[in-house]
Order: C-alpha cells, then sequence, then structure tokens
C-alpha cells in the first residue's frame, strides 16, 4: 500500500458538483495538560460514488485537485442517508 493518508469522517454537506464535505473527528490527550480534547476538521473531497449526508467514508489524500480539494472519497463504508430514500418512498 501507498504512503496516503487516510482518514475516516462523517459527510455533512454534498450540495456541490462531484464534492462532498467529510467532519473527521479526533480524540486525543493533551500533553501537558492531560485533559481530553476533541478535535474536528472539515475536509472537501472529490466524489465519484454519489455519497449521500451521514455516510461514513474514507478519504485518501491526493494531488490538487483543485483550490480547497486535496482528498477523494476512496469507498463508502456505511450507508445512513439511504434510509431517507426509503422513509421517502413508503409515505408516497
Amino acid at each position: 500500500m501507498n504512503e496516503r493518508r487516510r482518514l475516516t469522517g462523517i459527510v455533512t454537506s454534498n450540495r456541490m458538483d462531484k464534492t462532498v464535505v467529510v467532519e473527521v473527528a479526533r480524540t486525543y490527550r493533551h500533553p501537558l495538560y492531560h485533559k481530553v480534547v476533541h478535535a474536528r476538521q472539515k475536509l472537501k473531497a472529490h466524489d465519484e460514488f454519489g455519497c449521500a449526508i451521514g455516510d461514513q467514508v474514507l478519504v485518501v489524500e491526493t494531488a490538487p485537485i483543485s483550490k480547497e480539494k486535496t482528498w477523494m472519497v476512496q469507498s463508502i463504508i456505511k450507508h445512513e442517508g439511504k434510509r431517507l430514500e426509503v422513509a421517502e418512498e413508503a409515505t408516497e
């Protein structure tokens, strides 16, 4: 496998064409104060799979695609947005 960074996160927005916003959460202990710190980071990632909001995805670092996009969705780990489509069909 190559040396590219891979992170797991949740899709928070998919309004753009072939781009999703992925929120990556990380928990660590502060080195000096020893308190637990919860850090969140929002990444823009290139999406060829058509991810829905709430999906858990694996993103991989790539060469810059645009000014803000340097990540790409490698795979969808867990579908969460599909439940909304099923609920909409049931109400019709």
